[in-house]
């Protein structure tokens, strides 16, 4: 799971080549397909909208967002 500092977008990016994008109390707020290329991933929402990200020393630049790996609670 990625996440924005404050936690009000997540987004699960699936070993299936699914993501599943909450905003806020919006689940499921966008879904598609990606696929990763390197430490680039290419987006497919969908509706058709599509979007890029990188990954660059551990942090996902998804468009406008920064998220971070969601740290697993133990």
């Amino acid at each position: 799971m990625w996440v924005t500092a404050d936690g009000h977008i997540r987004q699960e990016l699936r070993a299936d080549g699914r993501y599943d994008e909450a905003r806020g109390s919006r689940a499921s707020a966008y879904t598609g397909s990606y696929t990763v290329t390197g430490a680039h991933l290419d987006y497919v929402d969908d509706t058709g909208f599509t979007a890029t990200g990188d990954v660059r020393d551990g942090v996902l630049h998804h468009e406008h967002l920064v998220l971070h790996r969601e740290v697993a609670a133990s």
